[in-house]
Protein backbone atom coordinates (compact mmCIF):
# COMPACT_ATOMS: atom_id res chain seq x y z
CA UNK A 1 0.00 0.00 0.00
CA UNK A 2 1.39 3.10 -0.81
CA UNK A 3 2.13 6.10 1.42
CA UNK A 4 -0.53 8.94 1.67
CA UNK A 5 1.92 11.24 -0.09
CA UNK A 6 3.12 9.34 -2.34
CA UNK A 7 2.48 10.65 -6.23
CA UNK A 8 0.82 13.89 -4.75
CA UNK A 9 1.75 17.19 -6.38
CA UNK A 10 1.69 21.02 -4.84
CA UNK A 11 1.33 23.22 -7.92
CA UNK A 12 3.58 26.56 -7.73
CA UNK A 13 1.82 29.18 -9.27
CA UNK A 14 3.16 33.06 -10.32
CA UNK A 15 1.36 35.85 -10.88
CA UNK A 16 2.34 38.98 -13.01
CA UNK A 17 1.64 40.93 -15.76
CA UNK A 18 2.38 41.41 -19.66
CA UNK A 19 2.74 45.20 -18.87
CA UNK A 20 6.67 44.45 -17.96
CA UNK A 21 7.39 43.03 -20.98
CA UNK A 22 9.68 39.90 -22.16
CA UNK A 23 12.74 40.49 -20.58
CA UNK A 24 11.29 41.06 -17.24
CA UNK A 25 9.11 38.50 -17.39
CA UNK A 26 12.03 35.51 -18.27
CA UNK A 27 13.74 37.22 -14.98
CA UNK A 28 10.56 36.36 -13.27
CA UNK A 29 9.60 32.61 -14.43
CA UNK A 30 13.91 32.30 -13.45
CA UNK A 31 13.39 33.32 -10.26
CA UNK A 32 9.99 31.59 -9.71
CA UNK A 33 11.33 28.51 -10.59
CA UNK A 34 14.20 29.43 -7.84
CA UNK A 35 11.73 29.52 -5.14
CA UNK A 36 9.79 26.87 -6.18
CA UNK A 37 13.18 24.69 -6.66
CA UNK A 38 13.80 25.59 -3.21
CA UNK A 39 10.66 24.28 -1.40
CA UNK A 40 10.34 21.18 -3.79
CA UNK A 41 14.12 20.38 -2.34
CA UNK A 42 13.19 21.04 1.30
CA UNK A 43 12.34 17.29 2.75
CA UNK A 44 10.27 18.33 5.47
CA UNK A 45 7.79 18.66 2.80
CA UNK A 46 5.99 15.76 1.71
CA UNK A 47 4.65 16.39 -2.03
CA UNK A 48 6.31 17.27 -5.10
CA UNK A 49 6.10 20.79 -5.82
CA UNK A 50 5.50 21.23 -9.26
CA UNK A 51 6.35 24.75 -11.19
CA UNK A 52 3.97 26.13 -13.75
CA UNK A 53 4.16 28.97 -16.34
CA UNK A 54 4.14 32.76 -15.25
CA UNK A 55 0.83 33.82 -15.37
CA UNK A 56 -0.55 36.98 -16.73
CA UNK A 57 -3.77 37.22 -17.88
CA UNK A 58 -7.57 36.44 -16.67
CA UNK A 59 -7.98 33.42 -19.22
CA UNK A 60 -4.77 31.70 -17.85
CA UNK A 61 -5.40 31.82 -14.02
CA UNK A 62 -8.53 30.46 -14.93
CA UNK A 63 -7.56 27.44 -16.89
CA UNK A 64 -4.71 26.43 -14.83
CA UNK A 65 -7.56 26.43 -11.75
CA UNK A 66 -9.42 24.41 -13.55
CA UNK A 67 -6.69 22.14 -14.79
CA UNK A 68 -5.50 21.72 -11.15
CA UNK A 69 -9.45 21.09 -9.76
CA UNK A 70 -9.54 17.90 -12.44
CA UNK A 71 -5.52 16.54 -11.94
CA UNK A 72 -6.09 13.85 -8.81
CA UNK A 73 -2.25 14.15 -8.39
CA UNK A 74 -2.79 17.85 -7.12
CA UNK A 75 -3.54 18.56 -4.04
CA UNK A 76 -3.33 22.10 -3.67
CA UNK A 77 -1.76 25.36 -5.05
CA UNK A 78 0.66 27.69 -3.90
CA UNK A 79 0.29 31.30 -5.00
CA UNK A 80 3.28 33.85 -5.22
CA UNK A 81 2.47 37.54 -6.47
CA UNK A 82 6.30 37.60 -8.09
CA UNK A 83 5.57 40.98 -9.72
CA UNK A 84 2.42 43.19 -9.69
CA UNK A 85 -0.42 41.22 -11.07
CA UNK A 86 -3.65 42.90 -10.85
CA UNK A 87 -5.81 41.19 -8.27
CA UNK A 88 -8.92 41.54 -10.62
CA UNK A 89 -7.65 38.90 -13.29
CA UNK A 90 -7.68 36.12 -10.24
CA UNK A 91 -11.22 36.30 -9.79
CA UNK A 92 -12.87 33.59 -12.10
CA UNK A 93 -9.82 31.56 -11.52
CA UNK A 94 -10.09 31.65 -7.39
CA UNK A 95 -14.28 31.56 -8.09
CA UNK A 96 -13.84 28.15 -10.06
CA UNK A 97 -10.74 26.56 -7.78
CA UNK A 98 -12.06 23.81 -5.89
CA UNK A 99 -8.32 22.63 -4.63
CA UNK A 100 -6.90 23.99 -1.11
CA UNK A 101 -4.87 27.57 -2.01
CA UNK A 102 -1.84 28.53 0.34
CA UNK A 103 -0.88 32.30 -0.64
CA UNK A 104 3.25 32.69 -0.29
CA UNK A 105 4.24 35.95 0.57
CA UNK A 106 7.71 36.29 -0.24
CA UNK A 107 10.66 38.14 -2.18
CA UNK A 108 12.55 36.52 -4.85
CA UNK A 109 16.03 37.46 -2.54
CA UNK A 110 16.71 37.80 1.28
CA UNK A 111 18.17 40.90 1.41
CA UNK A 112 17.92 43.79 -0.76
CA UNK A 113 20.60 45.30 -2.73
CA UNK A 114 21.30 48.53 -1.29
CA UNK A 115 24.38 49.47 -3.23
CA UNK A 116 22.65 49.51 -6.61
CA UNK A 117 18.40 49.34 -6.11
CA UNK A 118 17.08 51.01 -9.44
CA UNK A 119 13.87 51.47 -10.76
CA UNK A 120 14.54 48.08 -13.32
CA UNK A 121 15.25 46.45 -9.50
CA UNK A 122 11.64 47.87 -8.02
CA UNK A 123 10.20 46.74 -11.27
CA UNK A 124 11.08 43.24 -11.02
CA UNK A 125 10.37 42.78 -7.39
CA UNK A 126 6.88 43.84 -6.69
CA UNK A 127 5.54 41.30 -4.54
CA UNK A 128 4.90 43.53 -1.81
CA UNK A 129 2.15 45.49 -4.07
CA UNK A 130 1.44 42.20 -5.78
CA UNK A 131 0.62 40.30 -2.80
CA UNK A 132 -1.24 42.89 -1.38
CA UNK A 133 -3.49 43.14 -3.95
CA UNK A 134 -3.68 39.26 -3.66
CA UNK A 135 -4.82 39.57 -0.25
CA UNK A 136 -7.34 42.03 -0.87
CA UNK A 137 -9.21 39.82 -3.30
CA UNK A 138 -9.20 36.78 -1.40
CA UNK A 139 -11.00 38.42 1.20
CA UNK A 140 -13.18 39.94 -0.86
CA UNK A 141 -14.57 36.98 -2.58
CA UNK A 142 -13.62 34.96 0.64
CA UNK A 143 -11.56 32.05 -0.21
CA UNK A 144 -10.40 29.37 1.99
CA UNK A 145 -6.54 29.88 2.24
CA UNK A 146 -3.74 29.75 4.11
CA UNK A 147 -1.03 32.73 4.10
CA UNK A 148 2.40 32.70 5.07
CA UNK A 149 4.85 35.35 5.03
CA UNK A 150 8.60 35.13 4.68
CA UNK A 151 11.55 33.58 2.53
CA UNK A 152 11.37 30.01 1.61
CA UNK A 153 14.92 29.81 3.05
CA UNK A 154 13.59 30.26 6.84
CA UNK A 155 12.85 27.17 8.57
CA UNK A 156 9.95 28.41 10.30
CA UNK A 157 8.42 29.64 6.64
CA UNK A 158 9.24 26.15 5.36
CA UNK A 159 7.70 23.88 8.32
CA UNK A 160 4.18 26.07 7.91
CA UNK A 161 4.79 25.35 4.09
CA UNK A 162 4.87 21.69 5.01
CA UNK A 163 1.94 21.62 7.63
CA UNK A 164 -0.46 22.55 4.90
CA UNK A 165 0.61 20.13 2.08
CA UNK A 166 0.56 17.92 4.50
CA UNK A 167 -3.05 18.75 5.60
CA UNK A 168 -3.59 19.24 1.35
CA UNK A 169 -2.61 15.50 0.66
CA UNK A 170 -4.99 14.14 3.57
CA UNK A 171 -7.72 16.42 2.46
CA UNK A 172 -7.24 14.47 -1.55
CA UNK A 173 -6.65 11.29 0.28
CA UNK A 174 -10.05 11.63 2.26
CA UNK A 175 -11.93 12.92 -0.84
CA UNK A 176 -10.87 9.02 -2.72
CA UNK A 177 -11.65 7.22 0.73
CA UNK A 178 -13.20 3.93 0.29
CA UNK A 179 -16.49 3.29 3.33
CA UNK A 180 -17.57 0.07 3.97
CA UNK A 181 -21.13 -0.74 5.92
CA UNK A 182 -22.03 -4.06 6.64
CA UNK A 183 -25.17 -5.38 5.79
CA UNK A 184 -25.95 -2.92 2.95
CA UNK A 185 -27.32 -4.52 0.05
CA UNK A 186 -27.89 -1.62 -2.03
CA UNK A 187 -24.79 0.43 -1.98
CA UNK A 188 -25.52 3.50 -4.25
CA UNK A 189 -29.21 4.63 -2.90
CA UNK A 190 -29.08 7.83 -0.69
CA UNK A 191 -31.51 6.64 2.06
CA UNK A 192 -32.84 3.09 1.83
CA UNK A 193 -31.54 0.84 5.02
CA UNK A 194 -30.48 4.47 6.48
CA UNK A 195 -29.09 7.51 5.42
CA UNK A 196 -25.92 7.17 3.56
CA UNK A 197 -24.98 10.65 2.97
CA UNK A 198 -23.23 11.72 5.94
CA UNK A 199 -20.41 9.41 5.41
CA UNK A 200 -20.50 10.07 1.35
CA UNK A 201 -20.35 13.93 1.40
CA UNK A 202 -17.75 14.09 4.43
CA UNK A 203 -15.16 12.48 1.87
CA UNK A 204 -16.33 14.04 -1.31
CA UNK A 205 -16.06 17.51 0.04
CA UNK A 206 -13.85 17.68 3.48
CA UNK A 207 -13.21 21.63 4.16
CA UNK A 208 -10.45 23.16 2.58
CA UNK A 209 -7.20 23.14 5.18
CA UNK A 210 -6.49 26.87 6.26
CA UNK A 211 -4.49 25.85 9.27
Amino acid sequence: MKKPPEGRQVWFLTGSQGLYGEDTLRQVAEQSRRIAGTLDRDPALPVEVVWKPVLTDAEAIRRVCLEANSTDDCVGLVAWMHTFSPAKMWIAGLDALRKPLLHLHTQADVDLPWHSIDMDFMNLNQAAHGDREFGYIQSRLGVPRKTVAGHVTDPAVSARIAAWTRAAAGRAELRGLKLARFGDNMRDVAVTEGDKVEASSASASPSTPTA
